[in-house]
This record gives C-alpha cells, structure tokens and sequence, in this order.
C-alpha cells in the first residue's frame, strides 16, 4: 500500500457511489476492470489478482448499493412486488457465481464479463425508441430470473444492476423505479457472492496481506469510505434525469466497460 495507490482508490470509489445511485448499479462494472489495472501497485499475484477484484468489488457493492437503496427508497424509486420475488433467486445465484468462478481459469473470466455486458448494452439501446409493453412474469419464473441474475452477477463480480435494469424495464417498470429495485437486490447478491469467495478463498496460499478469503480489506476500505457518501448526488440525478436520457448514458457506459475487458 502507498499513497498514490490510496488516492487512486478514493478517487475510484468516489465515482462509483455516483453511478451507484444514478444508474442502480453496484459499481463491480468500474471497479473490477479498475482493480485488474490497480492490485498489481500493491504487489498482488496477478494469478489470482482477478478473484480479488471480483471478491473485493462484491464487498464494496454491499456498501455502495446500500446506501443506493436506502436514497432510493426515501425517493419513493423502489418497487416492492420486483424486490420480493426477486431476492429469494439472486441471493442464491450469488452464492453460486461465486463457486463458479473459482472452477474457471483467470484468463476467461473478463473475456466472459466483457461478452455479457456488450450483449446488455446492445439491448438497452435497441430499447430506447419503443416502449415495452410486456407485464412482469409470476413470482415463480421472477425467482427463477432472479437466480440468474444473481449467478451471473456474482460471476462477474458485479451488483446485478447491468442485468435486472434492463429486465425490469423490459417488463414495464418505469426507469427510475428499475434502477431503485435493482440497487435493493444488488446489495443482497454482494453479499451472498462475497461468501461463496471468501470461503474458496481460504484454500489458496498466496493471499495478500489484510485479506479475509479473496476480499483485500485495504482496497475495500478506501473505495466504501468514498463511495457510500456520493450515492445520494447520483440517486437525485437519477430522479430529475429524462429517462431516455438515462437509457443512453446506461448503454454507453456499459459498452464502455464491456469493450475495455475484451480488448
């Protein structure tokens, strides 16, 4: 750990708690190619540098989406009906994702990642000029998506955001109360994602320092520290923002992200 590496983290943890709030992500789409790039200034073995950032992005996601949620709520963005039929599947689908990844060899994990968040921002752009006019399914078949979701998510080291914001609006929840609903879910993925990694984590050697399993404490402690205060600017623009305008930021913003780890 040196300065340059703290402040960096700051920094990055400062802007994922604004897209946090403004896009109901959890923040794993920026802090995991983030960490890939940063871990290797704390002398972390690149072997298993990409389990530690999916694992600490998880952590961090616990807080950041959080504090997203409870913005989210007081603004009256979150819908309950989606928030209780999906969690039961996301919390286990988190736990899986994250034995998953621990069976696939580091080098495919951000090929995978990239491949699912370049088909989720083709999705959300070709969504924007029509409006969905598809009902939310049953509970059951919500749970079942929530499953999904949450294994996937945890896969790819994210809050869930990227994946049940476009299948929520697709199913005719407005923007604003997708992107709420999703912050609430997000937080319980994070959470059973970073147990399935810290569980595999105490059956490798090479661990950092300050580590519990995957998840390296330092790095979680500076972005959380940062990001849980500005939620809150990006859930009001979340609320004042056209959705369409929403829409295209989403998209762009994930297309960005999805090319970075291909290439």
């Amino acid at each position: 750990m040196n300065i340059e590496f703290l402040i960096l983290l700051l920094m990055l943890g400062g802007f994922v708690g604004i897209m946090a709030g403004l896009l109901g992500i959890g923040g794993g789409l920026i802090v995991v190619p983030a960490l890939i790039l940063l871990l290797p200034m704390a002398g972390i073995d690149p072997q298993i540098s990409m389990q530690i950032a999916l694992a600490t992005s998880l952590a961090s996601i616990i807080v950041t989406s959080g504090s997203s949620a409870f913005n989210h709520f007081k603004l009256g963005n979150v819908d309950i009906f989606v928030v209780k039929w999906l969690m039961p599947g996301v919390v286990i689908g988190g736990f899986l994702g994250a034995n998953v990844a621990d069976w696939i060899p580091s080098h495919y994990l951000p090929k995978v990642f990239g491949v699912i968040v370049l088909l989720l921002a083709i999705q959300m752009l070709l969504s924007i000029k029509g409006k969905s006019e598809r009902v939310m399914p049953g509970s059951g078949a919500t749970m079942a998506i929530g499953t999904g979701i949450g294994m996937v998510s945890s896969l790819a080291g994210i809050g869930g955001g990227s994946l049940s914001v476009p299948f929520l609006n697709r199913h005719g929840i407005e923007m604003r109360r997708a992107v709420g609903s999703s912050s609430v879910c997000g937080c319980f993925i994070a959470m059973s994602g970073m147990l399935g990694f810290i569980l595999n984590g105490y059956k490798v050697d090479a661990l950092p320092d300050y580590s519990i399993g995957y998840v390296y404490l330092p790095a979680l402690i500076a972005i959380t520290s940062t990001s849980m205060l500005t939620t809150r600017f990006g859930a009001k623009l979340a609320t004042t923002m056209p959705t369409a305008r929403l829409k295209k930021i989403f998209a762009i913003f994930l297309m960005f992200v999805a090319g970075t780890m291909l290439l």
